[in-house]
């Protein structure tokens, strides 16, 4: 029998992904260096999927044992947008289907900003329904970074299409109509509140884009808000905008110094 060409083994792994098909078994006794190079490459990538799918099954855990006690509208949510010096804190909720598989799917910290969009377009076409929540910095500053927080989650519940039976909160106790529980870092334990993340960074990242067209000079682009050491140096040099949290530390230290002068 003619063996194989490399070319056309690499063809046949790319197709099987059980450890212990004949195929596998049998060019493990091929001697040419390509070919178990091809074998090694084989079982590196047949290990990261195993490791993909048991993270899957650890963070679908919350999903999974709420669904067994009859909820069916498991809506996952999470916020961004807490410590920078200036934009809105925005909100996510998101409720996934059963079926949901998104390989790699973590909180969104964890994940480049590539991934992130592609992510983004990915729970997009999935999701049973996404609702989104905003709070302007002018609000931030009138009733408190938490209670902005807690206020951007519960509009992103109500922007929900789907009423939801359930909810799964990344760390914060929300006062709601509906059944709760708060998941300490529960971006990187639920796949709905990591959807969720994904939801609000990207949402915040180009709404700060979107902002920094106006005020280049501050970087919004860039560092989204955050207190940089660029960002401090431009509200030193130009001010500050509409879009800063006057109740935040240097903001406030700027505007009382500059009323002293």
């Amino acid at each position: 029998m003619e063996r194989l060409t490399i070319r056309q083994i690499d063809e046949k792994l790319n197709t099987i992904d059980i450890q212990d098909d004949p195929f596998v078994l049998s060019i493990q006794k091929d001697d040419r260096k390509g070919v178990q190079k091809l074998l090694n490459k084989w079982h590196s990538r047949q290990l990261l999927q195993k490791k993909v799918y048991e993270k899957h099954i650890e963070m679908t855990q919350y999903e999974n044992r709420y669904r067994s006690q009859g909820f069916r509208f498991i809506a996952g949510i999470d916020e961004v947008g807490r410590g920078p010096l200036a934009g809105p804190v925005v909100a996510a909720a998101v409720i996934l289907p059963k079926s949901f598989f998104l390989p790699g799917l973590d909180d969104s910290k964890k994940i480049s900003e590539q991934k992130r969009n592609k992510f983004y377009e990915e729970i997009q076409a999935k999701a049973e329904a996404i609702g989104i929540g905003v709070i302007d910095p002018e609000e931030i500053d009138r009733i408190n970074i938490y209670e902005a927080t807690k206020k951007a989650m519960l509009s992103a519940i109500s922007g929900l299409n789907l009423k939801p039976d359930f909810l799964m909160v990344d760390a914060i106790k929300l006062v709601t109509p509906f059944p709760l529980e708060a998941i300490i870092k529960g971006d990187a334990k639920s796949i709905s509140i990591a959807a969720a993340s994904i939801i609000a960074k990207v949402t915040r990242d180009r709404m700060m884009a979107e902002i920094a067209s106006s005020c280049p000079q501050y970087g919004f682009a860039q560092n989204m808000g955050y207190g940089t050491k660029e960002h401090l140096k431009a509200i030193k040099t130009h001010g500050i905008t509409p879009h800063h949290r006057k109740s935040f530390a240097p903001v406030k230290d700027y505007m009382q110094k500059a009323n002293r002068r």
